[in-house]
């Protein structure tokens, strides 16, 4: 595969879920001079790539590896643990940590309002 296919396939892959190049630059792990340097054409290290592909759910080759429905949901899901953590933290200030249960129960909730309720819309912002 050459690298203008390969950029194409990251490029579609990225106008699909949505993502901003910001979001896609911050949650990779990679600069944003250097993402616009790839989409450009310049040569990147590999672990640039890798890292590029593996947010997308692609191999190095542009093929998907995970569908897009799994990677709403990992995704979902991560930011929901995060969102939960910032409700923890409150309540450990308050000396209140929650309970194993009610934990659950808001990464819950707040991961099916990240995929189908009113933030859905923010499920790629970093």
């Amino acid at each position: 595969m050459n690298r203008y296919k390969l950029i194409q396939k990251i490029q579609n892959r990225r106008h699909v879920l949505k993502i901003s190049l910001e979001n896609l630059a911050k949650i990779s792990g990679i600069g944003m001079r250097t993402l616009n340097r790839f989409l450009a054409g310049d040569d990147v290290k590999l672990s640039t790539i890798e890292k590029l592909t593996q947010t997308l759910g692609l191999d190095f080759a542009g093929n998907e590896v995970i569908k897009l429905q799994d990677l709403k949901e990992q995704r979902a899901k991560q930011k929901a643990i995060f969102l939960a953590s910032l409700v923890q933290g409150t309540s450990a200030l308050e000396m209140q940590g929650l309970q194993k249960k009610s934990l659950e129960k808001i990464i819950a909730n707040f991961k099916q309002e990240l995929l189908s309720g009113a933030y859905q819309d923010k499920l790629w912002v970093a």
